[in-house]
């Protein structure tokens, strides 16, 4: 399976407590890397949630909004300890009775006064439960958009590795061909320089020859990891690091056949080969 790092999911749930709204980007990361905004009366989930985060997602820097709006029922009003402004007041008098230039007291005064104005603890435990539903909820979204986005880039993948695949096959085609036509070469030279054509000294030459021009173990590599990179690409795991890997690893035989080249459509070859790993390597940084 395909999964792309770059998303975006959003869900809304509303009850009895209120609204909650819950959103969730995430972009191309080297490893799993999630960051919450909260609000206060939810900060206790933030542990639950990344704990939901590891379970489905590979790696990817994820952003999370989660924004929590009362209801009137919900959200209670303040409550003033009528003893102790009554207690404040008094003593304020007392006081203002005993100067010559007395200050008035106002209300906002005596409501400062710790402990005559407090605001009732509210019970969050539905909207608790709800944001819980809701936050997964909207990782399901979320891991369903990055696979739809990295099925899309199936066909890009499918259609360089068959064109790779075409490239290694007429180079494989050609090299009988370009042995041949090298040894000749070689019996030319030594025709020029008025040699005797030995056999042995010849064959030794092409033994030579042929290990320094010898691709087929490249070729054979070349092959093997375009089919390693095909099953990865059905893999249910997260296939990112391992096609990075295989990237590098596919380039490093492209050099090296590119640096064993007999004429120049292996060298074109070689570098159609470089310039389609190349194309998928862009997208495989995307992928989680």
């Amino acid at each position: 399976m395909i999964r792309s790092m770059t998303a975006f999911a959003r869900q809304d749930a509303s009850g009895e407590w209120g609204t909650l709204t819950c959103e969730i980007r995430t972009v191309n990361h080297r490893y799993l890397e999630p960051a919450f905004r909260l609000p206060e009366a939810l900060r206790e989930l933030e542990t639950p949630f990344r704990d939901t985060l590891r379970s489905v997602l590979g790696r990817g820097k994820v952003d999370v909004s989660m924004r929590l709006q009362a209801t009137d029922a919900a959200a209670k009003g303040f409550e003033i300890n009528d003893d102790i402004a009554r207690s404040v007041n008094d003593a304020a008098n007392h006081i203002n009775r005993m100067l010559d230039n007395p200050a008035h007291i106002s209300a906002l005064d005596i409501l400062r006064w710790p402990g005559v104005l407090s605001v009732p603890e509210q019970d969050f435990g539905e909207a608790k439960a709800a944001a819980q539903s809701l936050f997964e909820a909207t990782v399901k979204a979320l891991v369903d958009v990055r696979e739809r986005e990295g099925e899309r880039l199936r066909p890009l993948f499918d259609e360089r590795l068959s064109a790779m695949a075409e490239r290694v096959a007429e180079v494989r085609g050609r090299m009988p061909d370009l042995l041949a036509a090298q040894e000749a070469h070689l019996r030319e030279r030594f025709e020029k320089a008025q040699v005797e054509l030995d056999p042995e000294r010849i064959t030794q030459e092409m033994v030579l020859l042929a290990q320094k021009s010898d691709v087929a173990e490249e070729l054979d590599r070349l092959d093997a990891h375009i089919a390693e990179v095909r099953d990865t690409l059905n893999s249910n795991d997260a296939i990112g690091r391992r096609l990075d890997f295989l990237m590098q690893e596919l380039n490093r035989e492209a050099n090296t056949l590119s640096s064993k080249s007999l004429d120049a459509a292996v060298t074109r070859a070689a570098v159609d080969l470089k310039v389609l790993i190349e194309q998928m390597r862009e997208q495989v940084q995307n992928l989680e």
